[in-house]
């Protein structure tokens, strides 16, 4: 008998988490586990804003899929475009391309979220995002680009406008974007003798009445003084109206020159959900609490792609985008594909949040650990504490622990490495949100493949 094939796709919190328990608790007679991803790593994503403000070299935050005593996944480089659920085929764009079919028993969608855009004119020609690892690296080289040809110009128009920085979103990915580059620009200044520090201007925007609503009224307030102390400025009620090459248009009609338009306003669900077509919920797929797709026979999906039941808040509550809901998601999915399996009873998925940490870079920090608010050196050790406790490896954590020693001993070189080239990359290139196919495409192009050559 051929054992059955499990096929989970997305390397992130919530795959990686299922890939590493069905690793633990199936022998390798009880199934077959392969993996759709088109890096070989799982990405510590919350760290983002400190790999493109230096503070952490990239490798840090790239987990290896590789190192685990159990090992014994087959990898699959490349990215799921379509899922057709009837025919139990998945349909992957590999590294190199191809298009490839695999078929699975059991399928468990975890392929993440995307940045979300608005039909915004300029927006994905002339903006960053800052969901990849190669997003953090360039935004980092093109911040100190911005430096080094605003040293170098003679032109007081050209350097004002390469001195202000936009970010775009009040929330934690963006509050710690701006935070962490605002301290890049602020000690690397010091450097280039030619420039006026008064000149760099950071700006924080957002649509929403007031940062992070999540952590509550006291602890926001409290992270935007701290940011407005080290000069950030911050426009709330506000968003883009247009972006250009040179400058960007708020939707109040000010107009700020600038080369450097970073957007972090949210993420939606991969475009991978939309091929099954199956019901959503706000473009999240809808699943049952034990995370199975209804009416799709051995579909599960979890993570930023799935509405998942918040049992604990009840009330119609489904589980926030959180790297702690997907890690503990990626567990119990796994338990269940196995109860499946084995003919056994699924359970439900139930977590009670943990609570919140944003880290301001420095001493600067906000956390709400189990409803418990902290601000400044308390919740920055928390903070750190608690991205270190939820890296999956020691090597990991290591790296990271003496990242953050060598920065705050030695400081940054503040070098280019090399990613900011003569053509310009913008947050439409890093996204392949072009890839994915419909659901009437995924079917025809199962059906030819089905049909084999001849057809």
């Amino acid at each position: 008998m051929t054992r059955p094939r499990i096929l989970v796709v997305g390397a992130g919190f919530a795959g990686v988490a299922c890939v590493r328990r069905l690793e633990r608790r199936l022998s390798p007679d009880e199934a077959e586990i392969a993996l759709v991803t088109p890096q070989s790593y799982q990405l510590y994503l919350p760290l983002l804003p400190q790999v493109a403000s230096g503070v952490l070299t990239p490798q840090s935050v790239a987990l290896s899929l590789r190192r685990s005593e159990k090992y014994r996944t087959r990898i699959i480089p490349g990215r799921a475009v379509g899922v057709d659920p009837k025919a139990k085929v998945c349909v992957v764009r590999t590294i190199t391309d191809r298009v490839v079919d695999e078929p699975y028993d059991y399928i468990v969608l975890a392929p993440g979220s995307i940045t979300r855009t608005f039909d915004i004119p300029g927006l994905t020609d002339h903006a960053f995002g800052l969901k990849t690892l190669a997003e953090a690296a360039y935004i980092r080289d093109h911040v100190i680009t911005q430096l080094d040809l605003a040293d170098a110009s003679d032109d007081p128009a050209e350097r004002a406008a390469r001195l202000q920085f936009v970010v775009v979103g009040g929330g934690y990915a963006g509050t710690e974007t701006a935070a962490c580059l605002q301290r890049l620009t602020h000690a690397a200044v010091k450097r280039y003798p030619r420039i006026d520090p008064s000149l760099i201007k950071w700006h924080l925007i957002d649509i929403a009445p007031r940062l992070m609503p999540e952590l509550g009224e006291r602890l926001g307030r409290a992270a935007q003084d701290d940011l407005r102390r080290r000069g950030i400025e911050i426009s709330l009620g506000v968003s883009i109206a247009k972006a250009g090459p040179e400058e960007v248009t708020f939707t109040n009609g000010r107009v700020v020159p600038t080369h450097t338009l970073i957007w972090t306003a949210g993420v939606v669900a991969s475009p991978l959900v939309s091929t099954l077509g199956a019901e959503t919920v706000k473009g999240r797929l809808a699943v049952t609490a034990e995370m199975c797709v209804p009416g799709f026979d051995g579909v599960f999906a979890l993570g930023d792609s799935a509405a998942v039941p918040d049992l604990a808040k009840g009330d119609g509550a489904v589980c926030p985008p959180t790297a702690q809901h997907a890690m503990r998601q990626g567990k119990r999915v796994a338990e269940n594909v196995i109860a499946a399996l084995r003919n056994q009873p699924m359970r439900p998925y139930e977590h009670r949040d943990l609570g919140l940490v944003v880290d301001l870079g420095g001493a600067d920090a906000v956390a709400k650990p189990l409803g418990v608010e902290l601000h400044g050196v308390a919740a920055q050790a928390v903070a750190r504490g608690y991205h270190l406790a939820a890296m999956r490896t020691h090597v990991a954590k290591t790296r990271v622990m003496t990242n953050w020693m060598l920065n705050a001993l030695a400081g940054d070189d503040f070098v280019r490495t090399g990613f900011q080239a003569r053509r310009p990359t913008r947050l439409k290139d890093f996204e392949d949100t072009d890839v994915y196919l419909s659901p009437e495409e995924v079917r025809r192009h199962v059906e030819r493949a089905a049909a084999g050559p001849a057809a």
